[in-house]
């Protein structure tokens, strides 16, 4: 069973660290451990049950109202919420409930369910994203079991894939193709491997090489390919480069490509007008520079 921090708690339900105390002292809403310093110490229980009753309060129930339910009151409550799939703040929260229980039925069924309401792109864009965001700096800070990582992400990466093969392969001469990677000692790929389907459905073609690449072999396949784009993710800080450094050698070494950029490492900072570089600001920018390439 993992163990929480209330500043854990915090960032995954949303509710104030002070407000979490207030209701764990006045409503017993949930009962930590505490460390032989007195630190409180929350479990995947404790988590779920504040899930819950944040989503119950955030859609309009009183708190002292919620304190009086039973468990089994409470979560049908809660399913009558879920049921509700144009809350995307609810669907996020039935996500990450979903991914602490390790319940892949549930995750997916959550995920099929959106699809099917929403289409494909508006589920990874509005739901997946905020998911992937909310859970994101505790996976970074080790703070959530790295078996739920794995979990919610092999599911996520394999809808992708799906999307991508019911897309079928490219036809025709290669005009505007793009390679798709992360540098070395990225692994985080859900990210790029959506950005490679989106350059699939615009109809055009993509070679994905997925995680922890070198830029020499990402050059030897452009050089045989020929792609006139190059796309990769920044997010983890490089062991052996500053960002601004890789972004030197990419612009070195792709002098006729184009070269699109996303991830935090590079949102603040400013690319010269003179390089090949092309920062990716937003899922909907990606998709309006796609746009002008057809």
């Amino acid at each position: 069973m993992a163990h929480y921090s209330i500043k854990d708690l915090e960032r995954l339900s949303g509710i104030q660290a002070h407000t979490i105390r207030i209701w764990e002292k006045r409503y017993q809403l949930v009962h930590p451990s505490r460390t032989t310093t007195n630190i409180r110490v929350y479990n995947d229980v404790n988590l779920k049950r504040l899930l819950n009753v944040a989503m119950l309060n955030r859609n309009g129930l009183k708190i002292s109202k919620i304190a009086k339910l039973t468990e089994v009151e409470l979560n049908k409550k809660v399913m009558q919420l879920a049921e509700n799939f144009g809350d995307i703040q609810n669907q996020v929260e039935n996500m990450v409930l979903a991914m602490v229980e390790l319940n892949e039925e549930k995750f997916e069924t959550l995920i099929d369910n959106l699809v099917a309401q929403n289409g494909f792109d508006k589920t990874i864009t509005s739901v997946m994203y905020p998911f992937l965001v909310r859970i994101g700096t505790l996976w970074q800070t080790g703070e959530i079991n790295p078996a739920q990582e794995h979990f919610v992400a092999n599911i996520i990466r394999r809808k992708i894939m799906v999307a991508i093969d019911k897309l079928g392969p490219y036809k025709g001469e290669p005009k505007n193709a793009f390679i798709v990677f992360l540098p070395e000692g990225e692994y985080h790929d859900i990210g790029i491997l959506f950005y490679a389907y989106l350059v699939k459905k615009h109809g055009l073609p993509v070679i994905y090489l997925g995680q922890s690449v070198p830029v020499s072999d990402v050059a030897s396949v452009q050089e045989s390919y020929k792609a006139e784009n190059v796309f990769v993710s920044l997010t983890t800080p490089m062991a052996d480069y500053t960002t601004e450094e890789y972004l030197a050698i990419l612009n070195k070494t792709f002098k006729k490509s184009k070269l699109y950029v996303s991830g935090s490492l590079v949102s603040g900072i400013e690319f010269k007008k003179s390089s090949s570089l092309i920062k990716v600001k937003s899922i909907e920018n990606f998709e309006e520079l796609l746009s002008k390439l057809k």
